[in-house]
């Protein structure tokens, strides 16, 4: 069957930033605080992606213990939420509510064209140059014309429709399990904080509590207000690029929360009247599809706390390869890749080029967070909200900068890259802070 329609574009625009979680959002202000036409687009009814439709409990370091190296717009968003907590504490409890406000503000103030329920349903390439995307919503089909793209949907999606080189998983093709986060209420956390939480669930495990032995708990994030996040459990076997996959694991990441429910309130202290509240509206996933780029920041770069000459920012999470199955082989490797081995101490982070932010396919796209340009062990290093935060703001900056060169990204100067962002704010290196004057 050949469809055919002749579409509206109905919007043009400098830069055209698709998907609004942290990175989405981190770029569309960096590119309009520099004076450009801005819309970015969302398929969920709020900013913030997992953040907050996914429920996600909290926010990874901001800080390596030295430096803030999430700086400028990642720094100021954090500082208008969770303000009882210093920047400098990993692991921040989120209020979804309080994040949602915070970047509506945010977008809003910078002048940032936006639309939610709206995804990309094409994109028209030719030659290395996107034309235009094709957007779908509940008004239909349309066009929309920018000088500059930047995928920032997490899995690439945008990348991937036009036609753009991309990695995903392991040599197999797998990717990390994903959660359905949730939000709980009726916990003490000073007991629960005293509960030998790894015993009682392998005792849990030897009753028959659950469905499958996963012994990576991650578990819940309390708040003030007596509420606690749950990243609790793993969907085995899920193809996040796969709607028939995720849409069962949806299903089943509902019914698991009544193990855990059972869990919580048989085994572990200060949760006998523990409650599930709500699941999130969307699935938390850890992985999919890795765009390539001019650079593939790698694992090697980690453990060299690589430093570049085109670098944009730096950044110090472990990485945090999730475990694959329900082995006890399997669990002990993740002990000792993420607990142990590939971690930093104090002060010591990883510098991102600007390169790993270009992909290889296209002259006049960009991309930031998740799906950005690594390889595997990277990506579940820098996939957290603050390393999309800085991711966001470089691409942003950066198509700002490409706007005034036909849309041309590899002809902005990392100098004057670096320059623009250490004068919006933004964590450089001492060596590389360009002087300002």
């Amino acid at each position: 069957m050949i469809y055919r329609k002749e579409l509206e574009i109905r919007y043009t625009t400098d830069v055209l930033v698709v998907g609004g979680g942290a990175a989405g959002v981190a770029a569309a202000v960096a590119a309009a605080r520099m004076g450009k036409k801005v819309l970015i687009v969302e398929a969920q009814g709020c900013f913030g992606g997992v953040g907050t439709s996914g429920m996600v409990p909290s926010f990874a370091a901001f800080y390596d213990g030295a430096n803030l190296l999430a700086a400028g717009i990642g720094a100021e968003i954090r500082g208008n939420v969770s303000r009882d907590v210093p920047i400098t504490q990993s692991w921040t409890p989120i209020h979804a509510e309080e994040l949602k406000r915070e970047y509506d503000r945010i977008i809003t103030e910078a002048g940032v064209e936006f639309l939610f329920f709206t995804t990309v349903a094409d994109v028209a390439a030719e030659n290395g140059h996107v034309e235009y995307a094709v957007l779908t919503s509940r008004t239909g089909l349309y066009a929309v014309k920018a000088k500059v793209y930047i995928d920032c949907t997490g899995d690439g999606e945008f990348t991937a429709m036009a036609g753009g080189k991309f990695s995903c998983g392991d040599e197999d093709g797998n990717t990390m399990p994903p959660t359905l986060c949730s939000l709980w209420t009726g916990a003490d956390a000073e007991e629960y904080f005293r509960t030998d939480i790894r015993a009682r669930l392998e005792e849990a495990i030897d009753d028959g509590v659950f469905t499958y032995e996963d012994r990576h708990l991650t578990g819940m994030s309390f708040r003030e207000d007596g509420l606690a996040g749950g990243n609790i459990g793993h969907i085995f076997g899920t193809d996040p690029l796969d709607q028939r996959s995720v849409s069962d694991a949806m299903v089943w990441g509902r019914r698991s929360m009544l193990e855990y429910q059972k869990f919580y309130r048989e085994y572990v202290g200060g949760c006998r009247d523990v409650r599930l509240a709500a699941t999130a509206g969307m699935l938390g996933v850890r992985e999919s599809r890795r765009i390539t780029c001019d650079y593939t920041l790698s694992v090697q770069d980690f453990i060299d706390r690589a430093d570049f000459d085109d670098e944009i920012g730096r950044y110090c999470y472990a990485v945090d390869i999730h475990v694959m199955n329900t082995s006890r082989e399997e669990m002990a490797r993740f002990e000792q890749e993420y607990r142990k081995n590939l971690r930093y101490n104090k002060g010591e982070s990883y510098g991102i080029p600007y390169r790993s932010l270009i992909p290889v396919s296209f002259d006049n796209v960009l991309t930031a967070g998740r799906c950005m340009g690594t390889d595997r062990q990277m990506e579940a290093s820098i996939r957290v909200m603050p390393g999309c935060f800085i991711t966001g703001q470089a691409a942003g900056t950066a198509a700002a900068l490409a706007v005034d060169n036909h849309g041309e990204v590899r002809r902005v100067s990392p100098l004057a890259l670096q320059y623009a962002l250490v004068s919006a704010g933004a964590y450089m290196r001492r060596e590389l802070r360009p002087a300002l004057r």
